[in-house]
């Protein structure tokens, strides 16, 4: 008797953002060494967190977010006059707290003027004011425990649909409605703004700016 295959589900046809391969039980040197192995034009990011090593590969529609939370970012900057330092997916290593991490986005805007110039160097200068991580698929690392512990005050996190903003209070993270750095920017403009990019990318720039 000859069937049939079955029909793919929703489920299999959902896009993915992210490959991830998870490593436990790995050591902090354990970790210097793989992060040390790869080259420095690899596509993969990497964030250690006391022994859980995650690599992840970002696919389309993860870069596609990243660089337009950021093309969102630089372009309030420039319209409100501010000074920033971008750090990109710089991997920042924290050994004392045996946690590392190589993020989406991160951005040095108030601590600017510490920073300008010259490299960061993570275990004397404070860190970025604002990290950005895109999550669409499954991570094995709280990372809100993990940016909290490392001290970052500002914290954005964006699953393809929803965008939650993150302010560090107490050495934890407390979820707020409106971004402490640009606090008159409400959270459906940047939602609006990836959807009308999806079209046309030039035009949610002109959007943005007609908007502001």
């Amino acid at each position: 008797m000859v069937t049939s295959a079955p029909e793919a589900t929703a489920e299999l046809q959902k896009p993915i953002g992210e490959q991830r391969v998870v490593i436990w039980g790995l050591s902090w040197d354990g970790y210097l060494q793989v992060l040390n192995a790869l080259p420095q034009s690899r596509g993969c990011r990497l964030i250690y967190d006391n022994g859980i090593l995650e690599i992840t590969m970002p696919l389309e529609e993860h870069e596609f977010s990243s660089r337009l939370i950021e093309c969102f970012i630089r372009t309030l900057i420039e319209l409100m006059g501010m000074r920033m330092k971008t750090m990109g997916s710089t991997t920042m290593n924290y050994p004392l707290l045996k946690k590392g991490a190589e993020p989406d986005n991160a951005y040095y805007i108030q601590n600017q003027p510490l920073v300008k110039g010259r490299n960061v160097d993570f275990t004397k200068d404070p860190p970025p004011d604002l990290v950005v991580e895109v999550d669409i698929t499954h991570t094995d690392i709280d990372k809100n425990k993990f940016y909290a512990a490392i001290g970052v005050p500002e914290f954005w996190r964006f699953n393809g649909k929803v965008w939650r903003i993150y302010q560090l209070q107490e050495s934890e993270y407390m979820e707020v409605e409106s971004s402490p750095t640009f606090p008159q920017v409400p959270k459906e403009r940047l939602i609006a703004f990836l959807e009308q990019a999806k079209e046309d990318e030039i035009a949610a720039i002109r959007e943005l700016r007609a908007w502001f």
